[in-house]
């Protein structure tokens, strides 16, 4: 019995890292000079060609290597093997490395919900406000 291992889906890789980056695809169409739906496109496709993943991966900030290597996997196990040390040992493992720290980009989402709260939470004191003022009127 023949097994054939699945191709790499490149596109997938390519949206996981430009969302962990905080980039979105507008953004990313606009460096690369393309639309969104060609963006779109490329993030569904399994395959892209090299001179496009070389543009996307400047862009991202990474390496190709680092795209075709990628996996949600090495992400967690960075995370389940972190120690003090760590931060000295180079790249994270031999075949996924990371040009990217997710620590950082987690402490990012947690600044912008913490902005996004306080927006909302500035709102509905203002909605409270006015209707305390109607309420009297």
């Amino acid at each position: 019995m023949e097994t054939t291992m699945k191709p790499a889906h490149i596109g997938r890789k390519i949206s996981r890292i430009r969302e962990l980056r905080g980039i979105k695809q507008e953004t990313l169409a606009q460096e690369l000079g393309v639309s969104q739906q060609t963006v779109s496109r490329i993030e569904t496709s399994e395959s892209v060609e090299e001179d496009i993943l070389a543009k996307v991966a400047k862009i991202l900030g990474v390496t190709t290597d680092t795209i075709k290597n990628f996996s949600d996997e090495a992400v967690f196990n960075y995370f389940n093997n972190f120690s003090d040390n760590s931060i000295n040992q180079g790249p994270i493992g031999a075949h996924n490395t990371c040009n990217f720290n997710p620590l950082d980009k987690l402490m990012e989402v947690l600044e912008e919900n913490k902005k996004l709260y306080e927006r909302l939470l500035e709102s509905e004191r203002a909605q409270n406000e006015l209707l305390k003022k109607m309420i009297k009127e």
